[in-house]
């Protein structure tokens, strides 16, 4: 093997692992889907750091008529009454095998914060959400969608 066919097996390898990491793991931007009406709903930026996941909310999808840069009268926490749009909604996740446990999401809707779990799905395509109160059985699990960085 020459030397050029040595470097571009070497980039290839680490572009498809790097491609794979990506996809395997939770950090990205994510369009989340409402489980009652099927519309897409905002777009969350999953991030990590020492180990613990965040979400935060970039973009909401409105109906005509909403309003557009919604306040979470609802919260009961420092959010109250902080604009939705840049509110971190999922905290405290940490990496359990194959799914991410132990986190908190907030609704901004109802002001509510539920205990969360979440796993990858679809080969790192789709990731399912669910929040509940006490066992994850007493909840509710929404689909986000991966989204390009560029797609929105």
């Amino acid at each position: 093997m020459n030397r050029l066919n040595i470097v571009g097996f070497v980039a290839t390898a680490l572009f498809a692992s790097a491609s794979w990491a990506q996809q395997e793991s939770p950090v990205g931007l994510w369009k989340n889907i409402d489980d009652h009406t099927g519309k897409p709903k905002a777009l969350i930026r999953i991030t990590e750091n020492n180990g613990e996941i965040k979400g935060k909310i970039e973009k909401l999808f409105r109906e005509a008529g909403e309003e557009p840069q919604p306040k979470c009268d609802k919260c009961e926490d420092e959010r109250k009454d902080q604009p939705v749009i840049g509110m971190t909604i999922l905290t405290g996740m940490k990496q359990d095998g194959d799914e991410y446990n132990g986190g908190k999401i907030l609704d901004p809707k109802n002001g509510k914060v539920y205990r969360s779990k979440m796993t990858l799905v679809e080969g790192g395509k789709k990731l399912n959400v669910r929040g509940y109160i006490g066992m994850p059985i007493l909840g509710r699990t929404q689909v986000w969608v991966r989204q390009d960085d560029g797609a929105q």
